[in-house]
């Protein structure tokens, strides 16, 4: 990882601060003196093993989805795990590039640098995934508080768009911030004027983390309040069969308010290490000689963006019955024990 300002000959680049996208690996330079390259290969191989485990859940969640035939019902929580097997992936492989092959001059470290030292690929699908997320959320709020039931071409056109947007966003913050300054990779640097970076870093904040959370919050608080009115007019109407009833709005609003907590809290959680120490690095309430704790919060930021990328796809498709037989099934040693029974 290299921390460190553009040269003097620039005004805007030698501006330009280090957050948590800018503290990328760059060739050539060291971060500090107990940032050896041996903690460096342990860090991004942990990565690596992250992308593993995570390659392999999701593509059994996958399986999963379409050996119980849910894919067709469910399309946007199916896309929601390909878009996390996809990125978790390319996290294999843009840090074992990263880790084992650095350019130092010509065209070649201009896209090193760009398509591999900014994570671009990862990216792709991390944020992909936080946009289907949001598509996932809207869709239970129509189809439950306002009856509304999405066209197929709807539910195609989300699916696009997550991977559409995504790669639009990503492509365009990379290569019009993103430099090569004496053979060290700069990305994320690069902007007009101080406006302009502050805009971004404002922008990402609010979009990518305040209103996915209100969007959370808002949808299931509504989708709870529905539940329960649906509930009591049942019970009015069919007092004989009032206790199945119950049971069973008491499993619809328990399962409701699982996913409400586990959605919301999960993701404020895991990526409240990216975004609020970015803003307080870039209005300097985070000092930016305190190299050791900057480097740290990249670390735990790293961390909890692809760990919610491995756990995110057993709360969104393991709910359903259908996808727990199948993986149930897979279970070696459960399968052997309901063969004898």
């Amino acid at each position: 990882m290299l921390y460190g300002e553009m040269e003097e000959q620039n005004s805007t680049m030698s501006d330009a601060i280090m957050t948590t996208e800018e503290m990328q690996t760059t060739s050539g330079n060291t971060a500090t003196s107990w940032w050896s390259s041996s903690h460096r290969f342990y860090f991004t191989l942990s990565l690596i093993v992250i992308g593993v485990f995570g390659t392999v859940g999701n593509a059994f969640v996958l399986y999963a989805l379409v050996a119980s035939k849910q894919y067709k019902k469910y399309l946007l929580i199916f896309n929601q795990n390909a878009l996390d097997l996809y990125t978790c992936v390319f996290l294999v492989i843009t840090f074992s590039v990263r880790q084992n092959y650095i350019p130092r001059s010509g065209s070649h470290a201009y896209w090193h640098c760009t398509l591999f030292l900014t994570d671009i690929f990862v990216k792709f699908g991390i944020y992909g995934s936080v946009i289907n997320l949001v598509l996932v959320t809207v869709e239970r709020y129509l189809k439950i508080c306002t009856k509304k039931k999405l066209r197929r071409w709807m539910i195609y056109s989300g699916v696009a768009f997550a991977w559409i947007a995504s790669v639009v966003y990503n492509v365009t913050a990379v290569f019009s911030t993103t430099v090569i300054v004496n053979g060290k990779c700069f990305p994320y640097a690069i902007f007009e004027n101080k406006f302009a970076k502050s805009f971004y870093f404002i922008f990402r904040f609010l979009t990518f983390y305040v209103i996915i959370l209100f969007t959370f919050i808002f949808c299931y608080g509504r989708i709870l309040i529905v539940i329960r009115r649906q509930a009591k007019v049942m019970v009015s109407h069919n007092a004989t069969h009032s206790s199945t009833t119950q049971n069973q709005s008491k499993k619809i609003q328990t399962n409701v308010i699982k996913t409400m907590i586990i959605v919301s809290a999960l993701y404020a959680v895991m990526w409240l290490p990216t975004y609020v120490p970015t803003l307080l690095y870039h209005f300097q309430f985070l000092r930016r000689n305190n190299i050791i704790l900057i480097i740290l919060i990249y670390f735990s930021s790293l961390y909890c963006q692809f760990l919610y990328m491995c756990i995110n796809p057993f709360i969104y498709a393991t709910t359903f019955d259908p996808v727990k037989q199948i993986l149930f099934r897979m279970i070696p040693w459960k399968r052997t024990g309901e063969e004898v029974t």
